[in-house]
């Protein structure tokens, strides 16, 4: 495996400039509100920080929605995508609800849930979901006595619809068949290159 820039193949240089151009694609995307939790930049931790193992995530992106949901880098990508189509709310409300579910304290519940519905259920909010009017009724009745499970149906109504409309047009995209093309050639050969650091510029 190559070790340092002097023993790098031209080839191996272009290729690894290449593809972490590709990744600043979806590198620089902005943050959700605090709101909704965080979706920022990837993350670049031990796990995720080498080549090998992001082209292996990217790919894994195309094999099935959940695998692109449990993915922090996925779900960064597809919400920079979904905002270059100013259809995000349906991500960020299932963001949301995720986060929701992790409250323990009845009093925060209460709170959050009357966030959350004002922020994405009620007709005309800042970022309405695209629900139809019985699920948005039985979310309003839920939220009055909110339990961790009151958004339950709307985030699975949400979540379908993007499974079937945002997540093909994704994977369709310029951009992620860039990328995974590119992933597929770092994991095609992998004695060729050692890590490639993203690029932040």
């Amino acid at each position: 495996m190559c070790r340092t820039l002097t023993a790098f193949p031209t080839t191996c240089l272009e290729r690894a400039k290449e593809f972490k151009t590709r990744l600043g694609i979806f590198l620089h995307k902005s943050e959700l509100g605090s709101d909704t939790g965080s979706v920022g930049k990837f993350e670049w931790s031990s796990k995720h920080g080498k080549e090998g193992n992001f082209s292996e995530d990217v790919l894994g992106w195309k094999e099935s929605f959940d695998l692109l949901l449990s993915s922090k880098n996925g779900v960064a990508a597809f919400h920079a995508f979904l905002k270059t189509e100013f259809s995000e709310e349906n991500l960020e409300f299932w963001l949301a609800c995720e986060e929701f579910k992790k409250l323990r304290s009845a009093t925060k519940l209460a709170s959050r849930a009357h966030k959350i519905f004002d922020e994405f259920i009620r007709s005309e909010a800042p970022k309405e979901v695209n629900i139809d009017h019985e699920t948005r009724e039985l979310t309003r009745t839920n939220v009055q006595a909110a339990t961790a499970t009151c958004f339950d149906v709307a985030q699975g109504k949400t979540r379908t619809l993007m499974e079937k409309d945002s997540y093909p047009r994704f994977l369709k995209s310029p951009a992620y068949r860039d990328l995974a093309a590119q992933a597929a050639a770092a994991l095609a050969s992998p004695s060729s290159c050692g890590p490639v650091e993203p690029s932040h510029t």
